[in-house]
């Protein structure tokens, strides 16, 4: 008789049998993890089984191995000492859009005190009923997409397996449209281009690097930026980023003399941050723009999601008389 026996689930299904074991069973090792998928200690619907076999909902999974193995710690879930509180822009059975505010840190970090966006979200869908950890194997709502501490705006976050598979493939293949607001100090010689560079990155420091020339591991950079109004001595911008790199819009605007406003990173001077306790910048809008089949979220191709408040718009529009990118 098997020790134990799992029918995998909807959120289960797709995945590589080592990979799904693996996460459903965190004390088993490796190395007897494989060997009991060798020696047929691990059954799948009754028959033998590969590392790579692909699970689907309703399989079933016949496991022999030690019960050692299968025991875990009682479970204590970190998310519920999380708030609750999202600021949301969107939500359906499969997504939520939700407007981060600044500050706040999307996953657990070195300096983590069990309040990150993730942890929030969690706390949200398990109080709504939507998510049961009890009942999961080894998927949990995730994030899809991740922006700095200090920056604010759209966060996607999956509900389900299927839907994360989805919105991940469609930021790989670039079928996301996503617009930033800014407020970069100075005024643009250009009113509106795209910047080239080469982008290095310093992983002790944290930081990046722009050049104008490319140099041992540094990638190629390009950000389209328009200037909408100016204001005293702050332009407010809107970028979109064509690659996608660490601290891309704060490096490459402060690498031609426009760094943002709040930065105290990347800005040249202490007062570059002025009265912004936060780097202005804001990723603003998200435009779904499917150029291949999206399954379960087919009906969001060509919806378009916009935060409802910017938060360093209102000190902006008090600075001085407003001009347009033209005067």
């Amino acid at each position: 008789m098997p020790r134990k026996e799992l029918t995998i689930g909807e959120n289960d299904g797709g995945q590589r049998l080592d990979k799904f074991l693996t996460k459903a069973f965190p004390n088993l090792p490796q190395a007897v993890l494989y060997k009991c998928i060798r020696q047929k200690d691990v059954k799948l619907n009754g028959a033998r089984c590969r590392p790579e076999s692909r699970l689907r909902a309703g399989d079933r999974l016949s496991l022999y191995w030690q019960e050692e193995f299968f025991r875990q710690a009682p479970r204590e879930y970190d998310f519920l000492k999380a708030p609750a509180k999202l600021n949301i822009v969107y939500e359906d059975e499969n997504i939520l859009l939700l407007d981060k505010k600044p500050g706040l840190i999307v996953h657990p970090d070195e300096n983590y005190h069990f309040d990150s966006l993730i942890a929030r979200v969690q706390h949200y869908l398990y109080d709504k009923g939507e998510y049961r950890p009890q009942e999961e194997n080894a998927f949990a709502p995730a994030l899809v997409n991740r922006i700095d501490r200090n920056t604010s705006g759209i966060v996607m976050a999956a509900k389900n397996a299927e839907a994360l598979r989805v919105l991940n493939q469609k930021v790989k293949d670039r079928e996301l449209e996503k617009l930033y607001l800014c407020l970069a100090r100075g005024r643009l010689e250009q009113k509106a281009g795209d910047l080239r560079g080469y982008l290095f990155k310093d992983e002790k420091k944290n930081r990046v690097y722009v050049r104008k020339t490319s140099c041992p591991g540094a990638k190629t950079i390009e950000t389209r930026y328009r200037v909408l109004e100016e204001r005293g001595d702050l332009s407010l911008l809107e970028v979109e980023l064509l690659t996608g790199r660490t601290h891309q819009i704060r490096a490459h605007l402060a690498s031609i003399g426009h760094p943002l406003a709040g930065d105290g990173k990347y800005g040249k001077t202490a007062r570059s941050k002025g009265d912004f306790p936060y780097q202005a910048l804001c990723a603003y809008r998200l435009g779904f723009r499917f150029a291949s089949p999206a399954g379960a979220l087919e009906y969001l191709n060509g919806r378009d999601f916009q935060v409802r408040e910017v938060w360093f718009l209102e000190p902006f529009q008090k600075l001085g008389r407003p001009q347009t990118a033209k005067e």
